[in-house]
């Protein structure tokens, strides 16, 4: 029997909230037709970014070999928390053959890689001996956009979002389907 209890406090859990996470979009680097597919997906996540779908920022690199942990090409998208939902749902639908590796940005890289991570397609085994296990500084990235942890104000306050609970609460009272929150 496990002894960890996920957190409910309202504050610890929205002061530990992750803000940016990475998108790892993998190919076959030596497969012609795989690797054209992972640019044109690139192409299409640039383009949708542009016409303002959601907020999403591909290194200009793309990896045409192994690179840190990962083991064969890739390139990484950078997204805020507040697009997360967006991006995810639009590589989900359109990866074709593509595996993803999707992980949070924390201080802890070595965990975030291999066990806070998500495979969008079929995993790949990662070489995790490169990435610290602990830094003291957030790994914030493009802070000129002002979001994730650059962001200048929270989404919602928490009395905003006791009061967003409160009314979801509320509202699935009449629902049949929907399970209830504890009292305490």
């Amino acid at each position: 029997m496990s002894d960890y209890h996920p957190p409910t406090d309202l504050e610890e859990v929205v002061n530990s909230e992750v803000k940016e996470w990475h998108f790892h979009i993998y190919f076959h680097q030596r497969n012609a037709d795989q690797h054209q597919a992972a640019l044109d997906l690139r192409d299409a996540v640039l383009r949708l970014r542009r016409d303002g779908a959601f907020v999403a920022v591909p290194l200009f690199r793309v990896n045409t070999d192994p690179i840190g942990p990962h083991p064969i090409g890739s390139y990484e998208i950078w997204v805020p928390a507040t697009s997360f939902s967006s991006v995810f749902s639009f590589l989900c639908m359109n990866r074709g053959s593509l595996s993803i590796l999707v992980h949070p940005l924390t201080r802890e890289a070595r965990k975030d890689h291999e066990l806070r991570n998500a495979w969008i397609g079929p995993p790949f085994p990662l070489d995790l001996s490169a990435l610290p296990v602990k830094t003291e500084e957030l790994p914030i990235q493009y802070p000129s956009l002002k979001l994730g942890y650059s962001a200048l104000e929270p989404e919602f306050t928490l009395d905003q979002r006791r009061r967003i609970g409160a009314n979801l609460e509320r509202i699935l009272k009449g629902e049949k389907e929907a399970a209830r929150a504890p009292m305490n």
